[in-house]
């Protein structure tokens, strides 16, 4: 029932939709980027921020090698084009690690501290897999919707549109 090759797929979904947003964000305004426009992290900077975190996190709980940092929201990287190189390598890391993932792993639970409400948790760790991608999917529906209020075309999100299937 658990398949690698589902979490491989969203590996790369994620890393082409990460890849095709930060070249629309490239072309707005850091000022623009920056504003506050009302989401859940104020800006299209804090939301990318945001998702890398999230990202970061999860990644560091399921190889091992915890990330820290202080709480949610903080913005990890105030210059967008140091934030879109670390997106860039944290994508890479995702996609190989991905690509390692077994049907042992998936099926183990995996026990962690939430950095939302403090409390320790043991869930099965394909469920978190799924979790990081699905929260992935979460932030960039917000950051599109930004992106639009602000004019700009970020084109398709839908993973039918995966260059490997066209």
């Amino acid at each position: 029932m658990i398949n690698k090759t589902q979490f491989e797929l969203m590996a790369r979904y994620n890393q082409w939709m990460n890849s095709n947003l930060y070249e629309v964000c490239a072309d707005i305004p850091d000022e623009d980027r920056k504003k506050d426009l009302g989401a859940f992290f104020e800006s299209i900077h804090g939301t990318l921020n945001h998702l890398l975190y999230g990202d970061k996190a999860w990644m560091g709980r399921f190889t091992s090698n915890p990330f820290h940092c202080e709480v949610i929201g903080q913005q990890l990287y105030d210059n967008f084009e140091d934030l879109r190189q670390e997106r860039i390598e944290v994508d890479r890391q995702i996609l190989l690690w991905s690509m390692r993932l077994d049907s042992e792993w998936l099926s183990s639970k995996c026990e962690y501290k939430s950095n939302v409400d403090g409390k320790t948790r043991v869930i099965p760790s394909w469920v978190l897999v799924t979790h990081m991608f699905n929260h992935q999917t979460h932030h960039r529906g917000q950051l599109t919707t930004l992106i639009n209020q602000l004019g700009y075309n970020y084109g398709t999100t839908d993973l039918p549109w995966l260059p490997e299937f066209n």
